[in-house]
């Protein structure tokens, strides 16, 4: 079910980040989220603002590009852990957030959204930054294969 708003959307409009990976159904993309380098969205085309108001096929689909890029973020940064979330309470265009989290980022164990517990690791962000690449290959790569599939 599709649902497109006449006010404006962010989210339609633009990319809403790094654009790493592009359906006909989906875009994953690598968000400007500062203090955390390996924080993506996959972020629906249609304009729907609820995961229910996809029909079963399309959360399925859905659900297995979240799964893709988590397993891509794991097999690459191996991380502390990953974060999953759908909120859209500021912008209401369906998007999961997927978010490689390490005990040496500024906000953990607490969530990206929370105030700071520690200073910002810049060493450790460099050195995340670089293998981001990496993270896109194998999102790309894992995406591909379900599309194939």
């Amino acid at each position: 079910m599709t649902n497109h708003f006449t006010t404006t959307c962010s989210l339609c409009e633009g990319a809403g980040g790094r654009v790493v990976y592009e359906s006909p159904a989906f875009r994953v993309i690598q968000a400007e989220e500062a203090g955390f380098p390996a924080f993506y969205r996959v972020v629906w085309s249609d304009h729907v603002a609820e995961f229910s108001d996809l029909s079963g096929a399309e959360r399925a689909q859905c659900m297995a590009a979240v799964a893709a890029v988590e397993e891509a973020l794991r097999d690459v940064l191996a991380p502390t852990k990953v974060n999953l979330a759908a909120l859209g309470n500021q912008v209401p265009h369906l998007h999961w957030h997927v978010i490689a989290r390490f005990d040496w980022d500024s906000h953990f164990p607490g969530p990206v959204w929370a105030g700071a517990r520690q200073d910002r690791s810049t060493a450790h962000e460099a050195e995340l930054l670089l293998k981001l690449p990496a993270v896109d290959a194998a999102i790309t790569a894992k995406l591909k294969a379900l599309d194939a599939a």
